[in-house]
This record gives C-alpha cells, structure tokens and sequence, in this order.
C-alpha cells in the first residue's frame, strides 16, 4: 500500500459550576469572607477587550493570520491556512505546495485555558504531522504579573520554548520541566503555570484529535487471539450487507437492460477495519497483513471490503480516475471515498472458513477520513444506465461498528492542575500550614502572652520576621486588592473553583483570612501575614532603636486622611468593571509586588515608590497601613462583624491613663480610649500595656493603694 499525505481531519468534539443581630452579622461576615477567597488577579490581554464584563462564551478564540502561521512552523512565506469547524476545531496549515505542515489550535477553544478571573489564557499551538510541538504563541490574557512584571522578551521566550516537544511522550512527563518542556518563569509560578498546561492540554487534543497520537478509546493494535471466520462474524469484527438479483432487479427496474430476478447474490459484502492482529492477521495472513497496516501513517486506518455476487464494489472507473467512486464510507457529515493510491489489492483470505470471495480490497483511511472508533456506513453505489433519464441507482449500505473487544481501555482522568500543584508545593503549603497554625495558638493563648512582654516582644519580632522572609520573600504569599476585584469579575464571568484552588498558599491564607475576620477581624491578616506591613514595622523598629524621632499626627488629621484607602479601594474595585487595564494601573498603589513579589526588580519609579513609603514608616510607624492601603480598607468593612472582642479595655482607659494611644502601631485608639476595629491590626500592644503592673498607671495606683483593715482586727 502506498501511503500518501494525510488530508486535515474534520472531527468533532465539543468547545477543550441569627434571628438576633449577632447571626446576620456573622452571616454577613461569612459572605464578605468568601468574597476574599481568591487568588491572583487578571491583567488586561492585548486583545482582548478591558470593558466591562464579558461572558466566556462571547470570547471568540484567537485565530491565526498566515504570517503568524508561518512564523510558528519556522517558513519564510506565508502559509495557507484551512478553519476546520468539525471536530477538534483549529486549523490547518500548509505551504505554497499543497504540503501539509502541520495544525493549529486555541488554548481558550481548546482546553478553555483560564487566568485567576476565569477570563482567558490564550496560546496558538501550532503541531506538525510527527505529533511534535511547532510552535506557540501568547495570544490574549489577563495576568496582572505577565501585564506589569515579567517582560514580553520573558513571556515569548516562555511560550516559544516549548517548541520540538514530542507529544507522544506521557503526559506525566511532560508536565515534568525536566523532561524538556520549560519550567515556570521564577516570580510569576501560577500564571506560567496555567499557560503551560494550556499549551499541553491543547497540543495533545490537537494531537489526538487529528490521528497522530494514540487516543483512550482507539484500536487495540497489539492484541491476537486465533480464531476462524464464524468466530469473527461472531465478534462483530466485519459488517455483512447481502442483496438477492430480486432485489436488485426490483431497485433497477429502470434498466436499460433489466436485471434478471432470481436468488442468486447480486452482492454480498463484508467490511471491517484491520488494524487489530485478531482481525487483519486471522483474515490475510502474517505477511500480507504487515504489508497492509505496516505503512499506515499516525491517525491511519486500514479497511478490508470482501465481495462476490454480480455487483462489483471496485469496478473498473476508477483505473482511469484514481477514485473508487463505487465505494463511501459515511460518518455522520463526512463522506470519503478511497483513492488509487490507497488501495491494496488482496488475492485470496487466509482463514478458515472464509465464504467464495470475488473481490478482495483493503483500503488505507487517511487521517481525518472516518473515526475507527465511533460507528461508521460503508456504502456501496450500483448504477445502470437507463433507457432515458438520469441511470438507475441502488445503494447497498453495511453499518459498522469496532467491537468492544477491539477498543483500548479509555485512559484515566487527566488530574486537574490544581492537584498537580498542590502535590508538588507541598512543602510550601506545609509551611504556610504551621505558621498559621501558630497564629492561631498565639491569639487564643493573648491573654497568657501578654502577661509576659518578653516572650510577646520576641514572639512578634520572630513571626514578623518569618512572614517577611519565609511567607513573603519566599513564598510569594502576598495578598493583594485585585484579588477581590478577580473575585467579583468571576462570580460574574464563570465561577470555577478550580481557577482559585491553582496556588496553595494564596488560598489558604485567604481562607484562613476569611474565617479570622469572623473571630479576630481585619487584624489577623494585616498585623501578623502581611509580608509588606511586616517590613514596615521591622523597619520603623530598627528606626527607633537608631534613635529615629518619630511624628506623632494630630488625632483631627489622622481621621481625615483615612478617607484616602477607603476611597482607593472603592475606586478600583468599580473601575474593574469599567476597564481592568485601568483598575490595574491603579492597584498599582499597592506597593506589594514591587516589593515582596519581585523582591524591588522592577523599573526604578516602581522602587522610588516603595522607598518613599518605607521612608515615611520610618517616622510614622505603618504609613501605608494607615493611610493607602486599599486591602486594608477592604478588609476593615466586616471587622466590626466579629463575633468575638478579644480586646480588654477598662473605665479609666483615655481617661485616667493614655499610655496605649500614642502606643497604638497604627493610631487605632482614640483620646477616649476606644479601640477602633476597622484600624486595629491586632499587634497586642495596648493588651501588654494593659496586663504590665509596672506600665499601666491604673495597675500602679491599685499597688500602691492601702489594703482596708476588716472590721474586728486587733492590728
């Protein structure tokens, strides 16, 4: 059998979920908590639209111009691109020639490849005919670290590295940077993440769908059994049409020369596909079958059609066309007739039993042409020229189907991202496990603590340091205001878990934040894992130490100039639904990424900002906490929710004694000694303050107050 190239296949798949006040406060709280369940933010793509909302199934996928077509495949002209709308959808490229190069797909169409938002991530995968990885290229996303972070030579040095990668490898190991695809870009481990499994999963569909891998379901092409013609026709391996001259004289009738009735065959017919050994090596023979399927190409199939009767499937027409028009093979919309050059003439059947055979043909199915593994129709045209008219015709249908015992075993389940990055973060998760685990035993164990200012001194030091260095700096556990603005697009867009499960220690800190703003408030988050404020304050404590005079702000003052994070978080929180480029540019006020999650590499205005504010919280314990901080704001609406006040205050606080006030890390505690929770970062302070008889001028004045005499006592 001569094997020629294979035409682009047009398969089909579908487009790669208290009656008091107290209970509806915490009710409130939980909502507000699960609001702030979400990982990274989205970026605005190149082109993809920043306006408003837009449902997932509005988002046409990206498509390919023959330039980018060219440049993916590694040609110097442009290439000709054909859409395939059937099957797994993308297309299909070839040169000047004719020649096929390869196919294309769209990650978001393919494998609906998403961001932290559920808004896109698409990647133009490009394969060749090897079932290798052409090229890639980054279409569209919404990844504010690939936006403002990583540079475009970075990103496309990312995605084109994947190119020469063999698909037929497991897919265990390609997610395995070790075995050749690239890994993850350092800083940005979520978003390239997603990009890369986007690429994989689509190139392996693309793969797959087209024929050139092996896919779950396919022809076992390994397995023998012996058995004899009965024992086939018993397995269902060979559909059977048979036709009487009655039949076909009745069907013929407008004849020219009419056919003669009677009950001899005008066709018998058997056909089924060979590739299976228990089907092709039981039919042909060992060395008759390896000439058949052994130069059948990725994706092909072989199909045998056994004849005898008047009516031959063959003819004669297709000597002097190349096609035998007699003969269709029918699948659903598609219709494919063989050609010439797929034809394997076939003598005689090498099993026993077999029936008188007039015909014997195995033609070789192209890729694309039938898919061996859902039903099919073989059908066979008999035509007759007619004493006037068009000439009379009468198709003979046999309806196929690959046996069970035929198939592969369907592969299992490929498991979700999210479980392959959990799995292999489990060191990092175990970490961000324990500190907030200790966290945990440190708040409900305040009142022990802060009876004793050493240990809680050094307890908040260490914890500070660790969230700085380990969580921060480490981990990249940095939480961030468009989190919440992802969040909302989401709920709006297409709510996935899994989209938010894909970084471990992104969720656990927002659900361990979301549970503390019921018990403990905003404090739980900003004054013990924030990364950013943990600098501040280790900062401004080295300051004091050098002697650093610091600026006490007028009481007036300080509350007005909350205005300024409450109005920032607003701000950008509606502007995501106006334009996500320009909410980002704005969120850009946070100063974290510059400096926790890109440790300062940045362009120097983004380092100058952060210098400045640092340089502030040197004289101003917490500046940012205090006055910018859209997270903050936006933590600090449920904290007046808490189910619990931890807090301990007495009559005479802000009265008889102001020690804690000017204590206060960010100015919580007002001249009348209240505590205010929407400003209150939990350091614990004003509580050690409260509990130090030495400090405290009520604990003092009680000690030196005399002990009353009891009545009656002689002394």
């Amino acid at each position: 059998m001569v094997q020629s190239t294979p035409s682009p296949a047009r398969p089909r798949v579908g487009r790669p979920a208290r009656a008091c006040a107290r209970a509806r406060a915490a009710l409130l709280a939980a909502l507000i908590g699960a609001l702030l369940l979400s990982p990274a933010a989205p970026a605005r793509a190149e082109s993809f639209s920043a306006g408003g909302v837009v449902s997932a199934r509005a988002i046409a996928p990206a498509a390919p111009d023959p330039a980018t077509g060219a440049a993916l495949f590694g040609q110097s002209a442009p290439v000709r691109l054909e859409r395939l709308e059937d099957g797994v959808p993308g297309w299909a490229a070839r040169d000047g020639a004719g020649a096929l190069l390869g196919y294309l797909g769209s990650s978001w169409e393919l494998a609906g490849s998403v961001g932290y938002s559920g808004r896109p991530l698409d990647v133009l995968v490009a394969i060749t005919p090897q079932a290798k990885i052409a090229g890639a290229r980054l279409m569209r996303h919404s990844e504010p670290v690939l936006t403002l972070g990583i540079s475009e030579a970075d990103i496309a040095r990312f995605v084109q590295g994947f190119a020469g990668l063999e698909l037929t490898a497991p897919r265990e190991a390609l997610l395995d940077p070790a075995a050749g695809a690239p890994d993850v870009i350092a800083r940005a481990t979520v978003s390239t993440g997603v990009i890369r499994d986007g690429i994989l999963r689509s190139a392996r569909t693309l793969a797959i769908g087209r024929g050139l891998i092996g896919a779950g379901g396919g022809i076992d092409r390994l397995s023998y059994t012996p058995t004899d013609w009965p024992g086939l026709l018993a397995m269902g391996a060979l559909a059977e049409a048979h036709v009487t001259m009655t039949e076909a004289a009745t069907a013929l009738g407008r004849a020219a020369v009419p056919v003669p009735p009677g009950p001899g065959p005008f066709l018998d017919l058997w056909a089924g596909l060979i590739d299976t050994p228990t089907v092709g090596q039981n039919l042909l023979g060992q060395q008759m079958f390896t000439q058949a399927v052994g130069a059948l190409g990725p994706g092909e199939s072989a199909l045998i059609v056994i004849s005898a009767g008047v009516q031959s499937p063959r003819g004669t027409e297709w000597k002097r066309t190349g096609l035998f028009e007699r003969i269709t093979v029918v699948q659903g919309a598609r219709r494919h007739s063989p050609r010439a050059e797929d034809f394997l003439l076939i003598k005689k059947l090498a099993i026993a039993g077999a029936p008188y055979a007039k015909e014997i043909s195995v033609f070789r199915l192209p890729a694309g042409a039938v898919d061996p593994a859902r039903p099919f129709r073989l059908e066979i045209t008999a035509r007759r020229a007619a004493a006037t008219g068009a000439p009379a015709e009468m198709v003979i249908g046999a309806d196929y189907t690959l046996p069970a015992a035929f198939r592969l075993a369907p592969p299992p389940e490929p498991e979700p991202l999210w479980r392959e990055i959990w799995r292999e973060k489990r060191p990092q998760t175990a970490f961000t496990a324990a500190m907030l685990g200790a966290l945990t035993l440190i708040l409900f164990a305040q009142d022990w603590i802060v009876r004793r200012p050493r240990l809680w001194a050094r307890l908040r030091a260490g914890f500070l340091a660790t969230t700085l260095f380990g969580l921060g700096w480490g981990l990249n556990g940095q939480l961030s205001v468009v989190q919440v603005m992802a969040f909302v697009q989401s709920l709006l867009s297409g709510f996935r878990w899994e989209t938010f499960l894909i970084e471990p220690v992104i969720f656990l800190l927002w659900a361990f934040v979301a549970l503390g703003l019921l018990f403990w408030g905003r404090g739980v988050y900003c004054g013990w894992l924030c990364p950013f404020g943990a600098l501040q304050e280790l900062t401004n404590a080295a300051a004091r130490r050098l002697g650093v005079k610091q600026i006490a702000v007028p009481q007036a003052l300080h509350e007005r100039l909350w205005v300024i994070k409450y109005t920032l978080f607003v701000a950008i929180l509606a502007l995501g639904f106006y334009s996500m480029q320009d909410a980002l540019r704005l969120a850009e006020v946070e100063p974290f990424k510059t400096a926790i999650s890109l440790r300062f590499a940045r362009a120097w205005p983004f380092g100058l900002f952060v210098l400045a504010l640092l340089g502030a919280g040197l004289f101003i314990e917490r500046f940012y906490c205090r006055y910018l901080c859209p997270l903050g704001a936006g933590l600090a609406i449920p904290a007046k929710l808490k189910i619990f006040d931890w807090l301990k205050r007495r009559p005479q606080c802000g009265r008889e004694c102001r020690l804690c006030e000017p204590a206060c890390t960010v100015g919580a505690i007002d001249p009348l000694g209240r505590i205010n929770p929407n400003e209150c970062v939990l350091c614990l302070r004003c509580q050690v303050i409260y509990n130090d008889p030495g400090t405290c001028t009520v604990l003092k004045r009680r000690a030196r107050a005399p002990v009353p005499t009891p009545p009656g006592d002689p002394t």
